[in-house]
């Protein structure tokens, strides 16, 4: 799924654009216990309860594509024969009324799901209409398709703190007692993808609120299907991989051009408003090096590195290997933050022997927030 994809479905989550009539799921333990199942109906619920659960549940569509936001793809076998991928078609195809299938979910889920304290499984099914419109951009009201699918929200319940409230009609202060909170879906996913507009059984969009992790084993067991690297552990594993290989040729001047050919990528992706996502190979950062008279041998270094801790012909989103919106300098000391467009500000020199970082610093220089004057 691209980002306008997900950014229709995602419209879907409000009263007057969904057909979710029902909500299913179930609350678990810091035992890995069901205490409790719901099955609730968001007719019967009062307007403000049902827009935050629909709030809840569209959290589970938010973030970062190729980062919170993952694309997984099932075999062709694993369609065919695959039992996590039966399990998945059987909650779609009843619209989540078959039972055992639901209950057969919760188990699995909650078998391989390594998250503590309590957490809500929250299962919602839509049919969609999907509209139809013309090559000018124009909508029809004729209907072409409709895409039925379910999404999954597992929410940490957290309790909140005892604190002093005051109530007016009585006119007196007293305690608020500790309560427990249905927070923002820790991970979740939509099953099947809405790719071209249309359901794709072959695909599922994946989410995960920390970038830093991926819930492997729970994805393991859900599709039997692999997941990239987390997102932050990509970045860091992209800056030992040209640390290490570059090694005494990794100049200032060097981090800069790599930084900024990726920046101007990302940015021409999003000017150009390009519906499928931007990914790089290593091919992209092999040109930089090359572009910076880095040798041939450490340039192969790379290659064979990025091979050994991505897989050969891995492509990576760049959004997840470079901030855009800042360049850092940092030593075990001191940390400078440079705006990435005037990173040309920075350079590195040594002088009578020893290493220095120089910042130009023509005029407007603060230091605790007072203006100071350099002579």
């Amino acid at each position: 799924m691209n980002e306008k994809e997900i950014a229709e479905v995602r419209r879907r989550f409000r009263p007057d654009k969904s057909n979710i009539t029902r909500v299913r799921g179930c609350y678990v333990n810091d035992k890995r216990e069901i205490v409790t199942e719901l099955n609730q109906s968001l007719a019967l619920m009062p307007q403000e309860e049902s827009e935050e659960l629909l709030t809840i549940l569209k959290k589970t569509l938010s973030g970062t594509l190729e980062k919170n936001l993952i694309n997984i793809e099932f075999a062709t076998k694993q369609v065919l024969e695959g039992e996590e991928h039966q399990l998945l078609m059987a909650l779609k195809d009843s619209a989540l009324e078959d039972d055992a299938a639901v209950r057969e979910f919760y188990n699995r889920v909650i078998q391989s799901l390594n998250m503590e304290g309590h957490y809500l499984i929250l299962l919602a099914c839509d049919k969609y209409d999907v509209p139809y419109y013309t090559k000018d951009g124009e909508k029809q009201d004729d209907s072409t398709e409709v895409y039925s699918y379910f999404l999954c929200s597992i929410c940490p319940v957290k309790p909140t703190k005892p604190a002093l409230g005051y109530y007016v009609s009585e006119n007196t202060f007293r305690n608020i007692t500790a309560d427990w909170v249905v927070s923002a879906p820790e991970l979740g996913f939509l099953f099947p993808a809405f790719d071209d507009r249309s359901a794709n059984i072959y695909n599922a969009l994946y989410y995960s609120r920390n970038i830093a992790e991926n819930h492997e084993e729970f994805v393991d067991t859900v599709f039997k299907s692999e997941i990239p690297m987390p997102a932050a552990a990509q970045k860091e594993t992209f800056q030992s991989i040209l640390s290490d290989t570059v090694a005494e040729d990794c100049s200032l001047d060097v981090v800069q051009a790599v930084h900024e050919q990726l920046s101007e990528m990302i940015e021409e992706h999003k000017a150009n408003k390009e519906a499928d996502p931007l990914v790089i190979s290593k091919e992209t950062v092999k040109g930089v090096l090359e572009s910076c008279g880095i040798p041939e041998a450490r340039v192969t270094a790379f290659e064979e590195k990025y091979d050994t801790e991505f897989g050969a012909n891995t492509e990576i989103s760049p959004r997840n290997l470079i901030d855009t919106k800042q360049f850092e300098i940092h030593t075990p000391n001191v940390t400078i933050r440079v705006n990435p467009e005037r990173s040309d500000l920075v350079e590195t020199r040594i002088i009578n022997g020893v290493k220095y970082i120089l910042i130009r610093a023509d005029e407007g220089v603060e230091v605790n927030g007072v203006n100071i004057h350099i002579t």
